[in-house]
């Protein structure tokens, strides 16, 4: 399956397997509860901030691909690798909050 764009889909590859990932609704709330943030806009300045762990990563890409469907728990993909290492960890996670919540400027300025 082909991740789809307009729908905030991304493909990664993680232990050597191309996975779609997508932060759904409920993968969202999902990372609310995981990092204690009590909406999205706090979840969004949480992101923005520059720093990522290493269980930041996994709990994104965890709630990424549960989101898209892949069953698979937090200590599943704690395990799994990523080309790059650390590097392609860090690029999964930004192309996924990318697809997500968009870029730092929106075409036209209009934020509908």
């Amino acid at each position: 399956m082909m991740a789809n764009p307009h729908r905030g889909e991304v493909t990664a590859v993680l232990d050597g397997r191309a996975w779609t990932l997508c932060l759904t609704l409920g993968a969202l709330a999902e990372l609310e509860t995981a990092f204690r943030v009590s909406d999205m806009t706090a979840l969004v300045a949480r992101f923005s901030n520059g720093e990522l762990s290493a269980r930041d990563a996994v709990k994104i890409i965890g709630a990424g691909l549960r989101g898209a469907g892949n069953p698979v728990d937090d200590d599943q993909v704690a395990r799994m690798t990523a080309e790059g290492g650390a590097v392609g960890f860090a690029a999964i996670v930004s192309a996924l909050l990318t697809a997500t919540f968009g870029g730092t400027e929106r075409e036209g300025g209009d934020p509908s």
